[in-house]
């Protein structure tokens, strides 16, 4: 996160689109890279993403700490990964008077394009320690291929 300000292109701070930008930027640096909190509309809480390639797989690794693994729903449609849960809330005191309220609760939606040569029926998911990981096989025909390229 940084205080400094950027120098702004002249495309930014023309009309309405620089101010819309000027906005979420604004409220980006408040409030974090997760969703605002639900008094603007948006959705409570939003997982981070990893997407790593191996030589066998494409690896997509999500932190979603405080959810439990049947709380959550991954399909694959497509080129789309979609990653759907719920983190419930743990407040459930009633003689309770909080001070501060940090952490976000609530449903929240994740998809992420995966490249077109994973293979879409060979699918995993382990969930350990808060960390999702989706691990999508490459398919056999791009696994470890190189082609020797001649200069000429």
């Amino acid at each position: 996160m940084s205080f400094l300000p950027r120098r702004k292109s002249s495309d930014e701070m023309n009309g309405l689109a620089g101010l819309q930008k000027e906005m979420n930027s604004l409220f980006e640096r408040f409030f974090g890279r997760e969703s605002f909190p639900s008094f603007f509309g948006g959705q409570s809480f939003a997982p981070v993403l990893d997407m790593v390639e191996t030589k066998e797989a494409v690896e997509v690794r999500a932190e979603l700490p405080g959810i439990s693994k049947d709380d959550l729903d991954i399909t694959v449609t497509g080129d789309m990964l979609t990653i759907k849960g719920e983190k419930k809330s743990g407040r459930e005191e009633k003689e309770s008077n909080y001070h501060l309220v940090e952490r976000s609760y609530g449903l929240f939606q994740r998809s992420v394009s995966i490249p077109s040569y994973v293979d879409t029926e060979k699918v995993s998911a382990q969930f350990k320690d808060g960390v999702l990981t989706v691990r999508l096989a490459k398919k056999e025909e791009v696994k470890g291929k190189s082609v020797k390229v001649d200069v000429k």
